[in-house]
């Protein structure tokens, strides 16, 4: 079996690649022929998310949802292990949701076409200035109803524990008066482990807070939100098996500074 695991890895990657452009190219064609834009993004949780797991047969074990009123707006933040989490969250989240990623995503063939028409938020590291506009473009589009994903680690962690959070999406949840719903996910980083290209088998587990409030925290009271956001995601990631992280008063001072929040 082990002969077999480079072309098994191999076979996975390129079945991986087409599918991706199989369900671009279909949504795109979905989209033009019902007028819809959000048809591409529906497809994309249903159809396309799933076989991320199905193809290594490791199964995805959600806890039960909160009595959220899924017809408005929210910002969903989850810890970030894997290139995986993001299918991952595509199917788990009821709604149809957008999400923050690196601007030179946008350049990816296929990929990027789809993110750009899909209304994706691409947001540059190395200039503050544009990061602040594409937030400020992400705040307008979920004032116009739009459900935001993002991952405030800013990257993945190497060890699975949850590392400290960058301020950006917590500036654009209190400027777009949303609320947060904080999301733990594990597993991911055992299925693809970060620099592999092979694809385990590997249980994947997610949970799913209580939405929480943004109304009147800016100035000091962000970074208090932050700080509890922060402690609430750990909790939900040791609640499904994952090893939390440290405390938020804990960390060093000045590990919050940065805006950027994206994939990685």
């Amino acid at each position: 079996m082990k002969l077999l695991s480079p072309f098994i890895a191999l076979f996975q990657a390129v079945f991986l690649v087409l599918w991706l452009v199989f369900w671009i190219t279909v949504s795109g064609l979905a989209a033009i022929l019902t007028l819809n834009g959000e048809v591409p993004l529906m497809m994309a949780r249903r159809f396309w998310a799933p076989m991320h797991w199905r193809i290594t047969g490791s199964p995805l074990l959600v806890e039960p949802l909160p009595d959220v009123d899924w017809s408005k707006p929210h910002i969903f933040l989850m810890n970030h292990q894997s290139a995986f989490d993001i299918p991952v969250a595509f199917a788990v989240i009821p709604v149809n949701i957008r999400f923050i990623a690196k601007h030179v995503l946008k350049w990816i063939p296929f990929l990027g076409w789809y993110m750009a028409g899909t209304g994706m938020i691409f947001l540059n590291r190395s200039n503050r200035r544009e990061a602040m506009r594409s937030l400020k473009q992400a705040g307008e589009r979920i004032r116009a109803g739009s459900n935001i994903l993002a991952f405030p680690e800013g990257t993945r962690s190497m060890d699975g524990r949850i590392l400290p959070f960058k301020k950006g999406s917590f500036v654009l949840a209190v400027e777009a008066g949303v609320p947060i719903i904080p999301m733990a996910i594990e597993g991911t980083r055992g299925m693809l482990p970060r620099g592999s290209i092979r694809l385990r088998r590997h249980p994947i587990r997610v949970k799913v807070g209580q939405p929480i409030s943004t109304a009147g925290r800016r100035g000091p009271q962000r970074e208090a939100l932050m700080h509890e956001v922060r402690d609430v995601i750990i909790q939900l990631h040791r609640d499904i098996g994952g090893e939390g992280g440290v405390p938020q008063d804990a960390l060093p001072a000045g590990s919050d500074e940065s805006l950027s929040e994206t994939p990685a």
